[in-house]
């Protein structure tokens, strides 16, 4: 009874003292899409991507009943940075829903108005306050159709402020500055100097704040992602709950005398000893992980420059050549965009064409055979059939209307038509395509617990091969992973002069996880392998489960800068890339990559291999 007291009291107490409107919350989820179209559509970065921010310690004065509560002690405030818009994560602070929506796409132009003025105005990127204003005033000029929005979200957002006569004199006139600046922005230069030991201001709703500290630096100098995980793979978290961490960059702990001081290496035991040993339980995930990194203030990041191999002399990279595919020529050089440069390092990648060393030929898997024979109805309608041409000077046989309408033309004396024959012409499909298929090692995970990823991307290229074997289209298959840059690996599984038969099919069930996603050079490869062939549409089917990523830079913006330039490459010589992927975060990087109508999102992996098809007969409707 008084832990239920006690929890009704805490709800009731909070919500006061907040005065926040959980009833018209509106969650950045639910507008992460629009805000992001929109503030890419008013010239913001279109490699920024939106995410949620952190929620922050202001420390500025809270009022009696908030300190009761214990409540409003952090606020989770907008910022920008090189590769980030963070928005908040909900925002409940108005009565009507609208308003709180409105919040968000105004923070967006904002923050879009921040990116225009930042080379106009470099002395206003060191404070806040005059920023701001800078940029509000930048937004109102650029688009006055925001401006009503703004004014409704000043009127609004005022009266929740403290009010100026209670608080002491140095921070009432402080507050004075920032309503003044809200309501009239660029007429206030400077905030009126506090004496020591005041506390900040309350955190203004409508502005963004500094950048995270030491993440963009730090992203920019390693190139990585922090919300990646090691294979490159999507991170592992519920969709529904969006939470972000202020991060700090620290130097890695130096541990040189730690308890191992006497070293054998013959203590060392053969990697194969531990292949086929099940992991303790010690090692599995911790499922209250998540819930304890909400909890920590900070998370601070170290880059550990010292490689493995420095340690343990030992290459776990690639395969023996015994074991490994076999390699087709010596290699095929190719450039990268260097987004920061920006500069195509040319020759920069080599890839290498791979074949399967081990792929019997074998027949299509019986639990396939059902959903290959409806695909192949269906796609056999797609086959254009004999049609009659009438009004031809040379043809198969007479078209009795027209030699009846000659002969009464020539019967009233007019000159009759000699277009009296008709023509059976068989119309033919003037079609090409390259399926392009990720085999890196996030493959491996499990969607179900009957089917690993790279199991569905299986089963899905052999059945859009039973599919397309109904239509008589050119089509070829390709698979590719990545251990750096001088390891790109280019699995041909069929080409376009080969047949699809268990020859091919045993090729792709014989294809396995490989490494990471340098998607930018395959894209290049498989490009320019479809320009070749001599059809009007050319399609470049891509099939991918994350964001492109590699060992060395080729991590967040940089690998997905260059496989945006590689998309509009590919274009350029005519083709057509659409990419499907089973990332239930890819709507936030794809419409950058591929534009909004060039990628399909499926949010349950298991329907790829049914809905491939279908993706390939919408394209080529």
């Amino acid at each position: 009874m008084e832990e239920a007291v006690g929890k009704i009291w805490h709800r009731w107490v909070t919500r006061t003292a907040l005065g926040n409107h959980p009833e018209a919350v509106v969650k950045l989820k639910e507008i992460e899409r629009t805000a992001g179209v929109f503030f890419r559509a008013l010239g913001g970065d279109p490699g920024l991507r939106v995410a949620a921010a952190t929620e922050d310690e202001h420390g500025a004065r809270r009022s009696l009943l908030k300190r009761i509560a214990g409540a409003g002690e952090r606020a989770a405030r907008a910022r920008m940075d090189a590769s980030t818009l963070r928005l908040p994560p909900e925002i409940d602070a108005f009565p009507e829903r609208s308003l709180n929506r409105d919040l968000y796409l105004w923070l967006a132009a904002l923050a879009a108005a921040h990116g225009s003025i930042e080379a106009d105005g470099p002395d206003a990127a060191d404070n806040d306050f005059r920023c701001n204003q800078f940029a509000t005033c930048a937004a109102l000029h650029m688009w006055p159709g925001i401006e009503p929005r703004y004014r409704r979200l000043v009127a609004a957002y005022l009266p929740t402020r403290p009010r100026p006569e209670k608080l002491p004199a140095a921070e009432a006139e402080r507050e004075r500055a920032i309503r003044q600046a809200l309501e009239a922005p660029g007429t206030v230069r400077a905030l009126p100097p506090v004496p020591a030991g005041t506390p900040p201001a309350q955190p203004v709703l409508l502005w963004l704040t500094g950048s995270l500290s030491g993440t963009a630096a730090s992203r920019r100098n390693t190139g990585a992602d922090p919300e990646q995980t090691a294979d490159g793979g999507p991170p592992s978290f519920d969709e529904n709950e969006r939470h972000a961490h202020r991060a700090e960059q620290v130097d890695m702990p130096q541990e040189k005398n730690g308890l191992l001081i006497f070293f054998r290496a013959e203590s060392l035991l053969a990697v194969a000893e531990f292949l086929r040993v099940n992991r303790p339980t010690d090692d599995e995930p911790d499922p209250n992980a998540a819930s304890a990194a909400r909890d920590l203030d900070h998370l601070s990041l170290a880059q550990d420059t010292d490689r493995v191999a420095s340690k343990v002399r030992f290459d776990l990279d690639l395969p023996s050549a015994a074991e490994d595919d076999i390699v087709l020529g010596a290699g095929i050089p190719l450039p990268e965009w260097d987004y920061r440069k920006g500069v195509l390092l040319q020759d920069h990648v080599r890839l290498a064409e791979l074949a399967a060393r081990d792929a019997p030929p074998c027949p299509l898997p019986e639990p396939l055979r059902r959903t290959a024979r409806r695909l192949h109805q269906q796609f056999a309608a797609l086959q254009p059939g004999r049609r009659w041409l009438k009004g031809r000077s040379d043809g198969t046989e007479l078209d009795l209307d027209a030699v009846v309408r000659a002969q009464t033309d020539r019967s009233v004396g007019r000159n009759p038509s000699d277009q009296l024959y008709l023509s059976l012409e068989k119309r033919e499909r003037d079609l090409a395509c390259m399926v392009l298929a990720d085999l890196s090692l996030s493959t491996d995970s499990w969607v179900s617990s009957e089917a690993r990823v790279i199991d569905v991307i299986r089963d899905a290229l052999l059945l859009f091969g039973e599919a397309l074997g109904a239509t008589g289209d050119r089509f070829a298959m390709a698979g590719f992973s990545s251990v750096k840059r001088s390891q790109v690996r280019f699995h041909r599984l069929k080409d376009f002069n080969d047949r699809f038969d268990d020859r091919i099919r045993g090729r792709i069930s014989a294809i396995k996880p490989g490494y990471y996603t340098r998607l930018g050079a395959a894209l290049r490869h498989a490009s320019q392998l479809l320009a070749t062939e001599q059809a009007a549409r050319r399609i470049l089917l891509i099939l991918s489960d994350g964001k492109p990523n590699d060992l060395d830079l080729y991590e967040g913006r940089y690998g997905i800068e260059d496989t945006r330039v590689a998309v509009g490459e590919a274009r350029k010589q005519g083709l057509v890339p659409f990419c499907v992927t089973i990332d239930r975060e890819g709507a936030g990087y794809l419409p950058h990559l591929f534009g909004p109508a060039g990628y399909a999102v499926i949010r349950k992996p298991e329907e790829l291999p049914a809905r491939l098809p279908l993706f390939y007969a919408q394209l080529t409707r």
